[in-house]
Order: C-alpha cells, then structure tokens, then sequence
C-alpha cells in the first residue's frame, strides 16, 4: 500500500509542510539521509498547541499532539523528498517534552510519535530514539521531535 494511502487509512491527512519559525530549513538532504528539524504540534492553520506537561496538557493530550508533530514532520519530508514511498526507514529519533520538573513519562509521550511511525511504515518506522524532559520549548510547545531517515 502505498504510504499516503495508508496515512489516509488511519483517517489521517497531512498538511502544508510548516514553515520555520526561524533562520533555519525543516529537511536536508545528505547523501541517503535525511535531517528533520525539530517540529512542534501545530494544526491546518498554524497554530500551536501550547503548555507543560502534564499542569498545562495532559499526558494524553501530549501523546496526542507527538502524533501531530509526526504528521508535521512526515510533510516536511514529502516536501523534502517528493514521494513518502521513498523512506527505507527511521535511523534516530530524538523527542523533547516540555514538562514539570516531577514528570516521568516522556517516554509514553514520546510513543505517540514513534506508534504513528509504525502504524505507517511498519517495522522501518521503530528506531532508536530518546525521549527527555525539558524546562521549556519554544513558543511553550508541549513537545519537539526531531529525526534523521534513511532513503532507499
């Protein structure tokens, strides 16, 4: 199946890749690999879901927005690529959450991402990854994801 066919098929959609928020670009290309700036959870429309986790968001509500930034991220790489088709599989990911100093569940925040990837690239998207806690994100996002992939 083809990968935007099988995004569609878990009722998804991707957006307009996001813009930078600065003086930086969202993909680069080198040789077979491809570097994703971090992104953050925003919608259709630009805007940012905001707030630390979990006082401000809840735990589930940031599993959820790591899902957005996933669908963020996989527009930057149709941007960057052309064709999703075109991914051999996920080598790193690394996902911060803007969290209280007493949380301890970044990891399961962190899986929202990394169960979007799976769901959509099968065992090509399970990857190495790191999942950490920060004192604060730009903009007062409550998470940020980066990754490198691999193309065939």
């Amino acid at each position: 199946m083809d990968i935007e066919d099988r995004i569609a098929s878990l009722g998804l959609s991707l957006v307009t890749a996001p813009k930078p928020a600065g003086n930086y670009i969202g993909a680069v290309t080198y040789g077979k690999l491809v570097y994703l700036s971090g992104h953050g959870p925003s919608d259709a429309d630009a805007k940012y879901l905001t707030g630390k986790v979990p006082s401000e968001v809840s735990t589930e509500e940031a599993y959820n927005a790591a899902r957005m930034v996933g669908l963020n991220m996989l527009a930057t790489l149709k941007s960057e690529i052309g064709d999703l088709g075109k991914v051999k599989r996920f080598v790193k990911v690394l996902g911060m959450v803007n969290a209280e100093p007493s949380f301890e569940q970044q990891p399961y925040v962190i899986n929202g991402f990394s169960d979007l990837m799976v769901d959509i690239f099968g065992e090509s998207g399970r990857c190495p990854r790191s999942a950490v806690g920060m004192g604060s994100l730009p903009f007062n996002i409550p998470v940020e994801i980066e990754a490198i992939i691999e193309l065939k």
